[in-house]
């Protein structure tokens, strides 16, 4: 049976990972239970694994701002010392990336191979941890990329924006940003696909196909729900002043899912109108998300 390591089993991705990859032996670590950045720590913890998939992060975006020495010891040495016990053990890694990588300034996807260039402290840190994991494991580690996640567990834009739908008879949302909305289970699924197909290394995105604006993705959700789009307005990110600087261009390319012969990720509509039916997102007015 694979033995597979997980950190950050705590977040939202993760509880998807920890269901979908319940056919193997599958050990969930909160951050409370191992801290990444702790070298020995983590040395001994992953001796037995065969898979080690990396969950945890800093994720706090505009806080990484005035706390990049706390989220580069997170999202960049954390990844390092796992990358370097990974090595030493004979596990693969898998280590969870973000579309911050890139400053968002491309009109066209960005492929697996594109040059990162970040805009934001969080970007850096992240864009760190791969150069780390690669510099230390390059043969044994896998990146995968993902952005603008939703799923059942914690905070995402489908909870905030139907929530706050019901108490507010219009909604402005940001319709200058394009990205991928993208279901936490569907990338626990194109995970599983990886580690089912013995890949041992390179970079994925693990996204859902398509794009669209924050206000096309509220637009959606506003049809699913059966309200009347019209309560939403159309504002650009000017309105919405935030501490880090988000990228404008968020689509991730799928090139390397076809060229390992694997199923390319399926459209954002489809995998939130599953969602929906599956009650993973969803509402009753008599009941607000929170």
């Amino acid at each position: 049976m694979t033995q597979v390591l997980l950190t950050g089993a705590g977040g939202m991705l993760a509880k998807d990972l920890l269901v979908t990859l319940e056919s193997l032996e599958v050990t969930g670590l909160s951050h409370a239970e191992l801290d990444i950045r702790n070298k020995r720590d983590v040395l001994n913890t992953v001796e037995g694994f065969d898979i080690v998939i990396n969950a945890a992060a800093y994720t706090r975006v505009d806080d990484a701002e005035s706390e990049e020495t706390l989220a580069h010891a997170i999202n960049a040495e954390g990844p390092r010392n796992l990358a370097v016990a990974a090595k030493t053990h004979g596990a693969r890694l898998i280590q969870i990336s973000t579309d911050y990588v890139f400053d968002g300034s491309a009109s066209e996807p960005y492929q697996e191979n594109a040059a990162t260039h970040p805009i934001s402290a969080y970007g850096r840190t992240k864009e760190a941890g791969e150069r780390a994991v690669l510099e230390e494991y390059p043969e044994g580690s896998i990146i995968v990329r993902t952005s603008w996640l939703y799923g059942e567990q914690g905070s995402s834009f489908p909870k905030s924006i139907l929530a706050a739908a019901q108490d507010n008879d219009f909604l402005r949302v940001v319709s200058d940003q394009i990205g991928q909305p993208t279901w936490t289970v569907d990338v626990a699924v194109m995970i599983r696909s990886l580690i089912n197909k013995g890949i041992a290394s390179g970079i994925y995105h693990a996204t859902n196909e398509g794009q669209t604006t924050w206000f096309g993705f509220a637009t959606k959700l506003f049809e699913l729900a059966g309200w009347d789009p019209a309560r939403l307005v159309p504002v650009g990110s000017e309105d919405y002043p935030r501490a880090a600087a988000r990228p404008a261009w968020s689509v991730l390319g799928h090139q390397n899912w076809s060229k390992s012969n694997l199923e390319t990720p399926r459209h954002w509509e489809d995998a939130l109108e599953d969602a929906w039916v599956s009650g993973l997102v969803t509402l009753t007015n008599e009941t607000p998300l929170t």
